[in-house]
């Protein structure tokens, strides 16, 4: 089903009924980005508290019970105790605008894609260390002692930072807009948003795996405890999972209502994703064949960012457009 890539990228299509196909994505295809609610929904369940700014990522470190939100005017970096989100955040200052945070042995990355900078700051106390990353950085991850960084500019595919920081090579070939990157053992798998598909590649070596189609307009993706890839595909209304080594789609549900931020709970394998289109949070199970909805909770509008707490299961949702982050314990 995963198709070896020699040279240029090899895409296959695939479904879990095993059949594939040699489609190609379309030479120009727009990118998908949140939809917005007709109108403000039902009442936000849980508890909402203020920001001071629009929120454009969100993540919470376990380790430290640390909650990180980034906003914008101006840009910085609001950290807050996990347990108590109406304390007094301790502010870091940002370059600009931060449209993913993710974590790494206790460090969370910040790419700063205005300015070509990733920020790498260690929980709870915010001391940050500051890269130059050419090429519009935008997700980071760490696979080994290595840094990898998804570099959205067209045709700039991924930069490979040594562990000082400096950059080692930059893989491009096959690539055209890339937005996200995700730890796969000793590989990363790259969500290529303008290829519409995922791609295997070894930071190590440079060399590209196995590339699979990945829905209509996949904007965003997370890791499970099972090694998988789970993703949603905003334009086309779907969950996707695949998993990994080799690389194979293992599912696809649907999710209407302009599916968009998604977070994983490992304790108890739910996936949460944020339905732009409806101002709504829904929980998947998805630990079985197939997801099963578990939860469905009206959220702030413009939920674009979300997170879960694995110890104590709460959610965390951010609004894109000034309405706080929101608590909701299921």
């Amino acid at each position: 089903m995963a198709a070896l890539l020699t040279g240029t990228v090899l895409l296959t299509a695939c479904s879990t009924s095993q059949s594939s196909t040699n489609e190609q994505p379309p030479d120009e295809v727009i990118p998908a980005g949140p939809a917005v609610a007709a109108a403000r929904g039902a009442i936000p369940a849980g508890t909402v508290t203020p920001l001071p700014g629009k929120a454009t990522a969100l993540t919470l470190d376990e380790t430290t019970r640390t909650v990180a939100i980034a906003v914008t005017d101006p840009a910085r970096l609001l950290l807050y105790p996990a347990d108590n989100l109406t304390a007094t955040p301790r502010e870091i200052p940002l370059p600009g605008p931060v449209d993913q945070l993710s974590l790494v042995d206790g460090k969370l990355l910040a790419p700063v894609r205005a300015n070509g900078k990733l920020l790498r700051i260690t929980l709870p106390a915010g001391a940050a260390e500051t890269f130059e990353v050419s090429g519009g950085p935008l997700s980071a991850t760490q696979v080994g002692d290595r840094t990898i960084v998804a570099l959205r500019e067209p045709g700039q595919g991924i930069a490979v930072l040594n562990s000082a920081g400096k950059l080692e090579r930059t893989i491009n070939e096959g690539f055209r807009g890339v937005s996200a990157v995700l730890p796969a053992g000793k590989k990363v798998v790259v969500l290529d948003e303008l290829r519409t598909a995922v791609i295997e590649v070894d930071p190590a070596t440079g060399e590209l795996g196995a590339g699979l189609r990945a829905g209509d307009a996949t904007t965003h993706a997370v890791t499970d405890r099972f090694g998988r890839v789970l993703a949603v595909d905003t334009r086309g209304g779907e969950l996707l999972a695949f998993s990994t080594n080799p690389l194979i789609m293992r599912q696809r549900y649907p999710v209407p209502g302009a599916p968009y931020g998604i977070a994983y709970d490992r304790t108890r394998d739910l996936a949460w994703i944020t339905l732009t289109e409806r101002d709504e949070v829904v929980g998947y199970n998805v630990a079985a064949g197939s997801p099963e909805e578990k939860y469905r909770f009206a959220t702030v509008h413009q939920p674009n960012s979300v997170t879960v707490d694995p110890k104590s299961g709460r959610v965390l949702v951010a609004s894109a457009d000034g309405g706080g982050v929101q608590v909701v314990q299921p």
